[in-house]
C-alpha cells in the first residue's frame, strides 16, 4: 500500500481528492490537512510515498511546503493540484521537487491520470500546464523578476504574511520573533527584490503563487 497525504485548504475539494485516492486499491490516505505548517509536520512524521499538494495554503504556501520536505524525503512523489499556474511558478515548483501539475479546471480524469502516473514514478502535466510550458519554451520572456530562491525560508514566510495584510507586529507575533527582527526581514526583502512598498511586495507574491490575486495588503 502506498501512503498518501493530501494537502488542500478547501474541505470539499480535499474530500473529493480523498474519495478518488481511496477508490484505488493500492493507496492508503494516511493524513489530510489544509494548513501549510501542519502539512510539513505531517509529511515529515509520516514519510508518505505520495503527496497531492495545493499551492494556495494558509501559513505557508505549497511551494514553500515542498521546499522544506523534498530534500529530506527524496522518495516521496509529489503531484501539485492547483487552480493557479504561470510559467515562473511551475518552474519553481519543479525546482523544489514536484513531479507533476494538474490544474483544477481540468476534468477529474486528468487528476486520476496524474495520480497514477506520478505515484508510479513518472511525470505528468495537465493540458493547460503543458501548453503553458510549451509556450514558455517557444516564446521565452526576459526574466526581470528575481526568483524566490534568493530569499531565505524565513524571508519567504515574512513575504507571504506581509502580502496577506499582516502588520509588522502581527508578523512578529505569528512567527514568534521580535518586531525589530520582523522589520529587518522586511527591509532585507525589499533590498533583495528591489521593491520599495507593500503593494509591490504583494504583486510579487501574487506573481509567484504565494497568495491569490483576490488578496489585498494594507499599505
Amino acid at each position: 500500500m502506498k501512503k498518501v497525504v493530501i494537502v488542500e485548504d478547501q474541505t470539499a475539494v480535499r474530500e473529493m481528492i480523498a474519495q478518488i485516492v481511496r477508490s484505488e486499491p493500492d493507496f492508503d490516505v494516511v493524513a489530510e490537512t489544509g494548513d501549510g505548517q501542519e502539512a510539513i509536520n505531517v509529511v515529515m512524521e509520516l514519510k508518505p510515498d505520495f503527496v497531492i499538494l495545493d499551492i494556495m495554503l494558509p501559513g505557508l504556501n505549497g511551494a514553500e511546503v515542498l521546499r522544506r520536505f523534498s530534500k529530506q524525503l527524496r522518495h516521496t512523489r509529489v503531484l501539485v493540484f492547483s487552480g493557479y499556474q504561470n510559467p515562473a511558478l511551475v518552474r519553481e515548483l519543479l525546482q523544489a521537487g514536484a513531479h507533476g501539475f494538474v490544474e483544477k479546471s481540468a476534468p477529474l480524469s486528468e487528476l486520476k491520470k496524474g495520480i497514477q502516473i506520478v505515484s508510479n514514478g513518472g511525470s505528468y502535466f495537465g493540458p493547460e500546464v503543458a501548453q503553458l510550458l510549451r509556450d514558455a519554451v517557444a516564446n521565452p520572456l526576459p526574466n526581470t523578476s528575481p526568483t524566490l530562491d534568493i530569499l531565505t525560508a524565513r524571508e519567504r514566510e515574512v513575504l507571504q504574511l506581509i502580502a496577506e495584510s499582516n502588520s509588522t507586529k502581527e508578523v512578529a507575533n505569528k512567527l514568534s520573533i521580535s518586531v525589530k527582527t520582523a522589520e529587518n526581514h522586511r527591509t532585507n526583502l525589499m533590498k533583495k527584490l528591489n521593491l520599495h512598498d507593500v503593494a509591490s511586495l504583494t504583486r510579487y507574491a501574487i506573481e509567484h503563487g504565494l497568495i491569490e490575486s483576490t488578496s489585498r495588503a494594507a499599505v
